[in-house]
């Protein structure tokens, strides 16, 4: 439905989207899918055990889902949300990604220090990265040069070059890397460190630091702000990070690497996904079982649903 808003003078032509948001419940063995724009719980569906990383596929009719005790990554069909296969992870896979042509996944096995890369149209693991010790955030660049793992053990990011899969070089940040994102234009790399309570800005060209961001959160003791998951905005406008038990998101400006907001939202805050028009950010509170619902034209965080016990992963459908 398209709708004209009017402020003074300035007509705004606005599109309203649908869309469905699933989230993985690691404490339910399940995935719960909710109506965000009607603030709705729809369903709770079982899956594997323990469920964490999740990941839409290339062309939106199925998720992925790492079920870290069944060491396998679940195939579920997104119309009738049942299992319809799986994909051979590695031992106890967390978190994975997907390189933007749909056909590769890149799988965290933090047991045995490795990155498993699995084809998807073979369902066959590939290669097996040796990488440093207990992986865990992994993405991949937009312009597909990188695969990015993170090690929380060895504090470190390893390169990996997307096409020989071989690790080229390895940058040391903050302690305990817990998440990881590339600007969109594949520029920048950011790292959140979740005993270091920051997040290192690292140049994609050179590998090397550019910034250190800190955060400093009136009546929040400094060992309570623990980043974890991380997004940036297409167009390198704002970054948003989840900084765990603080129970805050921050707002960072990427030009001035300035924290300009903290949002309150539920406890523990884990990971964070953008709504398909990038006005909205949806996140996972793992102790409190909810995800919040921070509306980005407003700047404020607007609902808050129970989902079920220790949301942990979040991806939107359009």
């Amino acid at each position: 439905m398209k709708k004209i808003i009017a402020t003074g003078l300035l007509l705004i032509s606005c599109q309203s989207f649908a869309e469905t948001v699933y989230v993985t419940l690691e404490k339910d063995n399940a995935i719960a899918v909710i109506d965000p724009i009607n603030g709705k719980l729809l369903k709770t569906v079982p899956v594997g055990q323990r469920p964490r990383g999740i990941v839409l596929s290339k062309n939106q009719q199925q998720l992925y889902v790492a079920t870290s005790d069944n060491n396998t990554i679940q195939v579920i069909d997104i119309n009738t949300l049942k299992p319809v296969g799986t994909l051979p992870s590695g031992e106890d896979p967390e978190t994975f990604a997907m390189n933007s042509g749909g056909d590769q996944l890149y799988v965290s096995n933090e047991d045995d220090s490795l990155v498993t890369v699995i084809d998807i149209n073979q369902a066959k693991a590939i290669k097996k990265i040796p990488v440093g010790v207990e992986p865990e955030p992994i993405t991949v660049s937009p312009d597909e040069k990188w695969v990015a793992s993170a090690s929380e053990a060895t504090n470190m990011v390893h390169w990996i070059n997307r096409k020989t899969l071989e690790v080229e070089e390895n940058t040391l940040v903050d302690p305990r890397p817990r998440g990881l994102s590339f600007t969109a234009d594949s520029k920048q790399l950011w790292v959140t460190a979740e005993m270091g309570g920051t997040v290192t800005v690292l140049d994609v060209a050179t590998r090397k630091k550019i910034k250190t961001i800190k955060f400093e959160i009136k009546g929040v003791t400094s060992d309570k702000i623990q980043p974890v998951g991380v997004v940036i905005d297409n167009n390198k406008q704002w970054a948003f990070v989840a900084l765990g038990p603080a129970n805050r998101v921050a707002l960072i400006n990427v030009e001035t690497f300035a924290v300009e907001k903290y949002f309150l939202v539920g406890q523990r805050v884990w990971n964070l996904a953008f709504s398909p028009d990038q006005k909205r950010i949806y996140t996972t509170n793992g102790v409190s079982n909810d995800m919040s619902i921070i509306d980005l034209r407003e700047m404020k965080v607007t609902k808050t649903i129970a989902v079920g016990r220790y949301p942990w992963g979040v991806v939107v459908k359009p």
